[in-house]
C-alpha cells in the first residue's frame, strides 16, 4: 500500500476554499499550488529574474515583488505571453510540489491533496492523480456568489466565469464531486464522507512503520558517528 495523490479543483466562487478549510481541519495534507506560485516568484528567485527579463521592471511593486494584477492583465489578453509565463513558472512550481509530496510521504500520510485551480484545464497533471475532486455549484449560484463577493456587475462577473472552463464540463472529468450549492454544513458532510473513503490508516500502517524505522535507524547511525568523532 502506497501513498496516492488526489487532485482538487473548482471554479471561481465555487467554494473550493471552504472545502480546503474542512480538509485542513481534518488534518489532511494539502499542497496549495497558488501559494507555491507566489513563493517561486519572490525577489531573487530564478523565476523572478526570468520574468523581469521578458516582461520588464514595469510589473514590479515598490518592494520589488511582482505586481500579480499587472502581470495578469498582460497575460490575460496575450496568449503567447501567458504561455511564456507558464514555461517559466510551471517547472519551479512542480519542483516545489514534488518536495512537499515527498515530505508528506516521509511523515506517513495516506494521501496528499494537490489544490490546483487549473487542474482540468491543463489536464497534464491529472494522469498522476489516483482521484480528482471537483468543488461544484450550479451556474446561477456561482454568478450570484461572485457578484456578492467581489462587488462586480453581472456582465463583468459573467466574463470572469466565462474565461474558465465551465464547471459542468469539468464535472465530466472528476472522479468525485463535492456539491457546494447548499449551506456549509451540507458541504462539510460531503467532505467528511470523501475523507472517510480516502483515508485508511490501517492499510498504510506498514509503510509508516517502515519509514519510521528507517528514520530512527538513520538517527542512531548519525549519533554513533558524532560520538566517535567527538571522542
Amino acid at each position: 500500500s502506497t501513498m496516492f495523490l488526489v487532485g482538487l479543483s473548482g471554479g471561481i466562487a465555487s467554494g473550493k476554499s471552504t472545502v480546503v478549510a474542512v480538509l485542513r481541519e481534518l488534518g489532511c495534507a494539502v499542497i496549495d499550488a497558488d501559494v507555491i506560485a507566489r513563493q517561486v516568484v519572490q525577489p531573487h528567485s530564478k523565476a523572478h529574474q526570468q520574468i523581469l527579463q521578458h516582461f520588464g521592471t514595469e510589473i514590479l511593486l515598490e518592494n520589488g515583488e511582482i505586481n500579480r494584477e499587472a502581470l495578469g492583465n498582460i497575460v490575460f489578453s496575450q496568449p503567447e505571453k501567458r504561455r511564456l509565463l507558464n514555461s517559466i513558472t510551471h517547472p519551479e512550481i512542480l519542483k516545489e510540489m514534488l518536495k512537499q509530496v515527498l515530505k508528506y510521504f516521509v511523515l506517513g500520510y495516506r494521501y496528499v491533496i494537490l489544490d490546483i485551480p487549473l487542474l482540468f484545464e491543463t489536464r497534464g497533471l491529472t494522469r498522476f492523480m489516483k482521484y480528482t475532486v471537483l468543488v461544484y455549484c450550479d451556474p446561477p449560484t456561482q454568478l450570484a456568489r461572485l457578484m456578492k463577493r467581489s462587488g462586480l456587475g453581472a456582465a463583468e462577473a459573467e466574463a470572469r466565469i466565462g474565461s474558465q472552463l465551465p464547471l459542468d464540463e469539468k464535472r465530466k472529468w472528476a472522479t468525485h464531486v463535492i456539491d457546494n450549492c447548499g449551506d456549509r454544513e451540507s458541504t462539510r458532510r460531503q467532505v467528511l464522507r470523501l475523507h472517510a473513503r480516502l483515508e485508511d490508516s490501517l492499510e498504510f500502517l506498514w509503510a509508516r512503520l517502515a519509514v519510521g524505522t528507517a528514520v530512527a535507524g538513520l538517527g542512531g547511525l548519525v549519533l554513533l558517528l558524532l560520538r566517535h568523532f567527538i571522542s
